[in-house]
Parts: C-alpha cells; structure tokens; sequence
C-alpha cells in the first residue's frame, strides 16, 4: 500500500519542480510582450517632446503631463491654473463607468441568482442565451445600439404606435446613450462571476436563517450578500475598469460633448494632428487611477479575509 501511495504520488509532490521555470516561460513571455512592453513604452512616450508634424522628439519633457493637469494660456507664458477640461472629462469618466457598474449590478445580480437557482440542466441554457449577443464584435453591437436609439429607430417607433409618447425622445449623443452603451457591453461581465459565487453557495444557510425567522430581506442582507461577496467585487471591477476606458461607445453614442477619458487617448493617436505625448500621460493618469482601485479592492478583500 505504501509503495501504491508513493508511485501515485502526494498533494505535496512537486513533479517538475525542476523545469518549472520553463514551464512557465511561455507564459511570462506573452505577459511581457504583450502587456508590460506596450505599458512601458507608453510611460517613456509620456515624458518626451511632441513633434510639430505628428510622433515624438527624443527629448525629456513634463509637457504633457502638466498640459493634463494646468492651463498655462494661449502662449504658455500664463501663470498656471488647474486645466477643468481635461479633469472634467475624467471625472465623466469614472461616473459614467460607476453607473454603468450600479445598473448592471442591480440587473446582474437577480439575473446570475435566477440562473444558478435553475434545474443543473437549463443553467447552459441560460448561460447560452446571456453570452451570444457578445459572440459579435463591438463595434458591431454599439453600432446596433446606435440604430435602436436613434430618433427614428425601432424603439422611438414602438413607443410612439403605443402611444406612450407623441413625438420622438432624443437619446443619441446624450449621457444617457453612453450609459445604456456601456451597460449593454459590459453586462455579462457582471452575470457570470456572480452567478459563479452563487452556484457555490450553501442554501442551506437560508433555510437556517428562515427557520430562525429571518425575512428575505433580512436573509439577503446578513447572509446571501457576505457569502457571494467575492463574485459580487470580480463582477463590479470587470465592469468598472473597461467602461473607464471605454471609446467606442462614447464616440458612437455619445458625441463630441460626451467625451471620456478613452475617448481622449485615442484622439491623440489618429494622424499627424495627434499629440502621443499627451494621449501617453492620459493613459498614465488612467493607468494609476485604476491600479489605486484594484489595490484598495485588494486590501478589502484581504481584510475580509483575515475577519473570517
């Protein structure tokens, strides 16, 4: 028995301990390539000089960064003063994104609990019917969504033969059609870690909370919501941090008075007339506003973890 244990080998086993930085080469490889190089050529892009005709002069330069920050004037020989266009701009940034986290919060979470409270056998089903739209390109659905929303769109139509209005309601390049963008694209992204922390729990906890004569109300507040809160915090930062930097919804519903931060950084990139400097501080700025909310969620969560 003891030589059957051995050659079937041990949780603690580590088999190819050896080899295991090869193992994962491939892996750190496509990280770096992929994901750390790009950033890091945007961070040295962010402090040179632009060039009159488009691209970059190999000088060091706070140019951009204090073009984000400070308005020095026509001539930039005024004394500076804080520059609200591009803040405003950030901060229509991270409340549209916030809302856009919210709605699909208190349409995810119903949505993952209804799933997960299926027969084992319908849950593909519903799975399957939440993440088909997304098997087609963005720019694909937000330009559908366009369709739907403007003033002589399907939906205008519907309401007007209803009666329910007498004249079109304008919606397209309106905050309100940025919003219903960003939520439409990011929804499912809210539905399946939800719906994966639900799965997993215990409804015999609730059973136990109603036999001590706790409410639903009271059940989902004190037991359900600590219990899925890990799925709820996954669902709320991978809504959050894409509809941060979200453009295309922005640009195709939104308009020119709607503008978001990736809206921003990717002017700064089309043609000559693009400053990359200034488009590289935005996503500087961008970058560090969202590693301070994945770290504050972390330390939360840590946090949680050492309560428990």
């Amino acid at each position: 028995m003891a030589g059957g244990a051995a050659s079937g080998g041990s949780a603690t086993t580590d088999t190819y301990k050896d080899a295991r930085g090869w193992l994962l080469m491939p892996a750190w490889s496509v990280l770096l390539v992929l994901s750390l190089a790009p950033v890091f050529m945007m961070l040295v892009y962010s402090f040179l000089t632009k060039e009159f005709r488009g691209g970059v002069i190999w000088e060091f330069s706070l140019a951009a960064y204090d073009q984000f920050f400070f308005d020095r004037g026509l001539f930039g020989d005024d004394p500076p003063v804080i520059e609200w266009t591009y803040l405003t701009i950030f901060w229509r940034s991270i409340w549209q994104a916030g809302a856009a986290t919210i709605l699909s919060l208190l349409i995810g979470f119903p949505t993952a609990y209804y799933i997960a409270t299926r027969p084992e056998n319908v849950r593909p089903v519903w799975l399957f019917l939440i993440t088909i739209p997304y098997w087609v390109n963005l720019l694909i659905r937000t330009v559908s969504m366009k369709f739907l929303l403007r003033d002589q769109g399907p939906l205008n139509d519907l309401l007007m033969s209803t009666g329910l209005i007498s004249e079109p309601i304008h919606i397209i390049n309106t905050n309100l059609a940025v919003q219903l963008g960003l939520f439409y694209s990011y929804l499912p992204f809210m539905v399946l870690p939800i719906y994966a922390a639900v799965e997993r729990y215990n409804f015999a906890l609730s059973e136990a909370a109603a036999d001590l004569y706790a409410n639903k109300w009271v059940t989902l507040r004190r037991v359900l919501l600590p219990a899925v809160k890990p799925g709820v915090v996954a669902g709320c930062i991978l809504v959050f941090v894409p509809s941060l930097g979200a453009f295309l919804a922005p640009d195709l519903l939104g308009g020119a008075k709607n503008f978001m931060i990736g809206s921003l950084i990717e002017e700064q990139f089309k043609g000559n007339a693009g400053n990359w400097p200034f488009g590289a501080a935005a996503s500087m700025v961008l970058l560090t506003m969202v590693l301070i909310i994945l770290l504050i969620c972390a330390r939360q969560q840590s946090k949680a973890g050492k309560e428990v």
